[in-house]
């Protein structure tokens, strides 16, 4: 879908309820090789570079509140695009995981967020 001088590809249902998509600038735009839709919570994009290609995958996380299978199913849709994409392309998995840190340092690590860790911090 073209946006002004953007390309938005978007994965979901109809009404545009639930949905997970990526926004490309123009130039980025015209490495975008191909992408694929997973589920309204997952979406591939490969882009095609010179040496090595890129994989984009982004994700829309359940809350820790939803049913087990909703979980494992939001994970077997993280593997799904592995298919999609060669073992020398650079992957990137990138989004929005619905995950809180929490405000207390861990090791070297913090205090970066607020609030209490989620049930599901480490997936």
């Amino acid at each position: 879908m073209k946006l002004d001088s953007k390309t938005l590809i978007y994965s979901g249902g109809h009404t545009h309820e639930r949905g997970v998509g990526i926004l490309f600038d123009v130039t980025t735009a015209k490495s975008l090789g191909s992408w694929c839709p997973i589920s309204d919570k997952v979406v591939i994009a490969k882009l095609v570079a010179k040496l090595l290609n890129l994989g984009i995958i982004q994700v829309y996380a359940s809350t820790s509140d939803r049913e087990d299978v909703e979980i494992e199913k939001f994970y077997e849709d993280i593997e799904k695009p592995k298919g999609y994409l060669k073992s020398q392309d650079i992957i990137i998995v990138m989004g929005d995981f619905n995950t809180k840190v929490g405000d207390e340092r861990v090791e070297d690590v913090g205090p970066s967020g607020i609030g209490a860790l989620n049930e599901r911090e480490g997936g």
